[in-house]
């Protein structure tokens, strides 16, 4: 039986990238992958092939609304569906390929199988060739992910009522369609299909989408993609979805209990993702999932079971695969006997409509429950003489400061290159930097990133010079 110092279950975000750190770090190190390629769900039905197709939808949407502002004139602009979907496809092939090699570059020992434990150091593979084979390890990290969730009474069929996956591939281009879920996952798809002509109607059971992040980026974000033609139907309470070969009928109660009907081509569900972690044998070493579906780790993300770690979807914390990455590179280390460190709530948030959306830190309404005095600055992106050459002009730079020590406490932004933006609060954040710290700073002219420091400047006594 061979032996490894650490063995990861999953080859996502997180399990690659503490394979890779593992390894980096001298331990012998192998890999356990259920599905033909590697890269888990963002390499191969999430984060890249919805960015790939939110790009192509964002060309064409461009080309048809937008370029003529700019002089130039086009003639009977079409697209082609299915290369869209074909070239999405390549973009995961590329990426996954790049996974592969990295294994072998690091001399990870990869295999494709499906695991479970026997005990708290051997896990038994059933590899794809239909052989069974045993291998331990001294440290067990378990990166097995997460799956889309539903709702009780719903049955996803996959071919009318779907979850994101397959709304990555679907055969054709619906007339219509309606989402279930206000988040991220919904508004991206939605915005995919919104752009090339879809009629998308979201339904959401809150006062308002991507509920995790602050209000007014919400608000914002839903005057755009309202303007971009997608419709909305808040607080409204999902009570029945049927399908037939050619349609699908929602039904929902709204504020006042009053029964609406809803008819599309195809409904998303996009009401969130659960762990992954059946067929795994935890039960045969004694870990218990708590009644999220999550197991229950320590501060150093190891579970009751010494040795056996989790880390990214399985664990809590919000689902992210850059979330994911940190606790891989956090746990490897630590097998290392390193000290490393997470803060989780300078982990950003993404949402990759058009404009993006980011946010890093405390919400205004955080602030506001746990009684926290604060201070606030907004500049809007339509002030700001970049988004005025390039005509992204919706959107705003929110900053939030201590009101006694001016310490940030948290940067929401929806506007171009948000999610590119972000990163500067985040750093600002890490080193706990001042609104003036960053209101002092020198921003290249003329860039997107002077809207941060004119809403720091905002939250320094009011002081935004161009607004």
């Amino acid at each position: 039986m061979e032996k490894f110092d650490v063995i990861v279950i999953g080859s996502g975000p997180g399990g690659y990238v503490a394979a890779i750190r593992a390894a980096q770090l001298g331990k012998k190190t192998a890999i356990i992958e259920k599905y033909s390629t590697m890269g888990g769900t963002c390499l191969n039905v999430g984060c890249i092939p919805s960015k790939a197709l939110l790009d192509s939808s964002e060309h064409y949407y461009n080309i048809t609304k937008s370029v003529a502002d700019h002089g130039i004139i086009v003639g009977d602009v079409k697209f082609d569906f299915s290369r869209m979907i074909e070239r999405k496809g390549e973009v995961v092939k590329a990426n996954t390929t790049g996974i592969e090699f990295l294994m072998k570059k690091n001399k990870i020992t990869a295999y494709q199988g499906v695991a479970s434990f026997e005990n708290s150091n051997t896990l038994q593979i059933a590899l794809s060739s239909g052989e069974k084979i045993s291998i331990q390890g001294d440290n067990i990290i378990i990166a097995t992910g997460s799956k889309p969730s539903s709702l009780p009474f719903i049955k996803i069929d996959k071919k009318r009522i779907i979850t994101s996956t397959e709304a990555l591939s679907l055969k054709e281009q619906p007339k219509s369609l309606i989402v279930i879920g206000g988040g991220v996952i919904g508004l991206e798809l939605g915005s995919v299909y919104s752009r090339l002509g879809t009629e998308v109607t979201v339904i959401e059971y809150l006062d308002r989408i991507i509920p995790g992040m602050d209000d007014d980026l919400s608000k914002e974000l839903q005057r755009v993609l309202k303007k971009q033609g997608i419709k909305f139907n808040l607080s409204h309470k999902v009570s029945e979805v049927k399908a037939d070969k050619n349609k699908v009928v929602v039904k929902a109660l709204n504020k006042k209990d009053e029964e609406i009907s809803f008819e599309a081509d195809y409904c998303l569900v996009a009401v969130g993702r659960k762990p992954y972690t059946e067929g795994l044998g935890l039960d045969k070493i004694g870990i218990e999932v708590n009644k999220l579906g999550q197991i229950p780790v320590n501060e150093h993300l190891e579970t009751s079971v010494k040795g056996v770690y989790a880390i990214g979807d399985v664990i809590k914390g919000a689902m992210l695969a850059h979330k994911a990455e940190e606790e891989g590179v956090f746990v490897a280390e630590t097998i290392a006997g390193q000290k490393p460190h997470i803060h989780y709530k300078l982990i950003p948030g993404v949402v990759y409509t058009w404009p993006e959306v980011a946010g890093v830190g405390y919400t205004e309404r955080e602030l506001k429950d746990a009684g926290r005095e604060y201070k606030s600055g907004s500049f809007p992106f339509r002030a700001l003489g970049r988004s005025r050459a390039s005509g992204d002009i919706d959107g705003l730079v929110k900053v939030i400061a201590d009101k006694s020590t001016d310490e940030i406490l948290g940067v929401h932004i929806i506007g171009a290159r948000a999610a590119d933006l972000i990163a500067e609060g985040v750093v600002a954040m890490e080193y706990r930097a001042s609104a003036e710290d960053i209101a002092r700073m020198s921003h290249a002219h003329p860039t997107y990133s002077e809207a941060i420091k004119e809403a720091c400047l905002a939250a320094t006594d009011n002081r935004s010079i161009h607004s």
